[in-house]
């Protein structure tokens, strides 16, 4: 359980970015890689010419030449291939459920715009526990970096964790720590806060109260990170604890950094997939790979 690293292909350029990240985090886990495509069957009827043999076929070069690049990345590397027949977003969620990580690739719309997030990819997110990371193309990192979580972006670059001192955050948290340690890079934790609706009525507020306001929660933040700074001695960590928008700094933060790391809470909807209006943001407008961690 927990032993591998998992990653969705499916023949895609963002497909194959993630292929390749998740290869270089296998590699920096020393774990081995587990490569899935999901042949769902029967096709669309758009694919009208094509049959359940032809699928299968296809399914199989895309595992087969995927896991022979990463082979060529990395000889030391263990990689399996497993193609079920399922829907894709319930096939990669059944295949993340005894792995430590899924990846996924997502699909970028142009410069620091951000991710096209895919029905696929928002329903396996909010149908598993398991951490999953969204990488966009080589082609649409904005530094025209490699996606390979040991080169280029991931090696050195910060990894930034959305802080919510509201929240049971523990395992976002130590995803984030224990990522920066293993990576020798450091840690921005970002942490925004807003005023107590009752003071949207107050006519005269005191800037002083805001000041105490503001001082009170960058406490309670730092007594968040405290514990897993104890734990991670190695890691230098910076935090910043500001008034606005979290969604939006994390959004600035992440150009340049090599992970942002934000936290999804455990909930079913009836509605469909659901995200917080933070994880919402930054996987659709974040300049780096995201990772979404599920938290009760």
């Amino acid at each position: 359980m927990d032993d591998h690293v998992t990653a969705g292909v499916d023949g895609s350029p963002e497909s194959r970015a993630a292929a390749r990240w998740a290869a270089g985090e296998a590699v920096l886990r020393q774990v081995p890689l587990r490569l899935v495509h999901a042949v769902d069957w029967p096709l669309d009827p758009v694919f009208p010419g094509v049959g359940g043999q032809d699928a299968d076929r296809w399914a199989d070069q895309v595992l087969s030449e995927t896991a022979e690049e990463l082979r060529r990345r990395h000889p030391q590397l263990a990689i399996t291939t497993r193609c079920p027949t399922a829907r894709p977003a319930a096939a990669l969620a059944a295949e993340a459920a005894d792995a430590a990580l899924l990846v996924l690739g997502s699909r970028g719309i142009g410069g620091l715009v951000g991710f096209l997030v895919g029905s696929v990819a928002l329903s396996t997110v909010a149908a598993t526990d398991t951490p999953v990371v969204l990488v966009r193309s080589d082609d649409e990192a904005p530094d025209g970096s490699d996606t390979d979580a040991g080169a280029g972006a991931g090696a050195g670059a910060a990894i930034v964790v959305g802080v919510d001192i509201h929240e049971a955050g523990d395992r976002v948290l130590d995803f984030a720590f224990e990522e920066a340690a293993r990576r020798g890079c450091p840690l921005r934790a970002v942490h925004g806060w807003k005023l107590p609706p009752a003071y949207t009525y107050v006519p005269f507020f005191d800037p002083d109260n805001e000041r105490d306001i503001g001082r009170s929660v960058t406490r309670m933040a730092e007594d968040m990170l405290l514990p897993w700074r104890q734990k991670y001695p190695e890691v230098a960590v910076t935090s910043s604890v500001f008034r606005g928008s979290p969604g939006e700094r994390l959004v600035q933060e992440s150009r340049g950094a090599g992970l942002v790391v934000v936290g999804r809470r455990r909930r079913r909807s009836p509605l469909g997939p659901h995200l917080g209006a933070v994880a919402h943001a930054v996987l659709h407008h974040a300049a780096a790979p995201v990772a979404v961690v599920a938290h009760d």
